[in-house]
């Protein structure tokens, strides 16, 4: 049965991979990307659970297909550049 994701917890990012079963590597995207908001302490990034939860949400469901989009053209741009 899957954890349930509490609003005002703390998760670390390999709490956070778990609860949203994603690699790390599409963790470090998130991150990078701006797409999951994080504070770092001691070097290490700390999530709370309702950023978590805002990534599940259908809006920035949205955002993300848009910015999968906008990469996508800019590759298909370069390709038929060559």
């Amino acid at each position: 049965m899957p954890e349930e994701i509490k609003p005002n917890a703390v998760y670390t990012t390999a709490e956070t991979q778990g609860l949203l079963r994603i690699s790390s590597s599409t963790m470090k995207r998130l991150l990078k990307k701006g797409l999951i908001k994080a504070n770092k302490v001691g070097g290490q990034y700390r999530i709370m659970g309702k950023e978590i939860i805002r990534l599940v949400s259908p809006d920035l469901e949205q955002k993300a297909i848009e910015e999968y989009l906008k990469v996508k053209k800019k590759v298909t741009d370069k390709i038929n550049k060559w």
